[in-house]
Parts: C-alpha cells; structure tokens; sequence
C-alpha cells in the first residue's frame, strides 16, 4: 500500500495525465502527496554562454517552475486533496530521487510520452527509464499516446 506519494510534475499534457491518476491512487490509499517541478540547472546558465548573464534570468526560470508547480497543487486542492511542493534545480532523475529518500516516499509517479522517431529518443533521453533504475521505490510510468 502506498502512503508517500511523490509526482514529478511539468505541467505538460502527460504530466497532467499522471496528476489525475496519483490523484486517484492518493484516494484509494489516503496517501500523502508531494508534487516537484524540477528546473534544469543548464537554464540559469543559458546566459552565461551568451556573454548576457543577468540573476534574473534564473529567478525567471524559477517564477515559470513555481507557477507550474502551484498549478499541479491548485488542480489537487480544487479536488479536495493537500499536497506539498517544491521547485527543486538540477538534474530530475538526481534531484526527484534525493528528494524520494528525503521524504521517505513510496511511489514516485511520472508522466511519459512516445517519441515517435529514434532521433528523438536519442537526443531527449528518457527521464522516466533512468528514474526506474535510480529510484529507492516503486515507479508509476504514467503513458500518453
């Protein structure tokens, strides 16, 4: 039985499809829920590279995370459940499993979705794979064709 659940939330199609559904598991067994946002690292470094590195462009970059995450937490909270959440910045698979064992979570939920070609897959990588094989619990592959 699941008691801590963590969704690692974007905000994207697929993202919103596994809220529905920790959502659902949350209900069945009155777990607590954790929501994260996770925010590259590499995008408050995108100005440094350009020769126009400005602190706000990170703090921007966090604004956009935190309103995504308040999103996923306003959408639970208008369905009747509390959740925490946290904008975290680095790496996901690293940052959404420090902070699994941090919180002594059982589930970890991800949205996922098909990439249709190979250089796609290539180049992206898969966030919810590496977290299968990283993660110190059970990991729920929420798919969207």
């Amino acid at each position: 039985m699941y008691k801590r659940i963590l969704l690692a939330y974007n905000g994207s199609e697929v993202g919103q499809k596994a809220l529905l559904d920790c959502r659902d598991i949350a209900q069945w067994s009155h777990a607590t829920l954790f929501l994260v946002a996770v925010m590259p690292l590499y995008m408050g470094m995108i100005g440094v590279e350009s020769g126009v590195y400005s602190p706000d462009l990170m703090e921007d970059e966090k604004l956009k995370h935190q309103a995504t995450l308040d999103e996923g937490l306003r959408r639970l909270a208008d369905a009747g459940y509390q959740a925490s959440g946290e904008v975290l910045v680095g790496e996901t698979v690293d940052e959404v499993t420090q902070y699994a064992r941090k919180m002594k979570v059982d589930l970890v939920v991800v949205g996922h979705k098909h990439l249709d070609s190979w250089a796609a897959r290539w180049w992206r990588g898969s966030v919810s794979s590496s977290l299968i094989e990283h993660a110190p619990c059970s990991v729920l592959v929420v798919i969207t064709p």
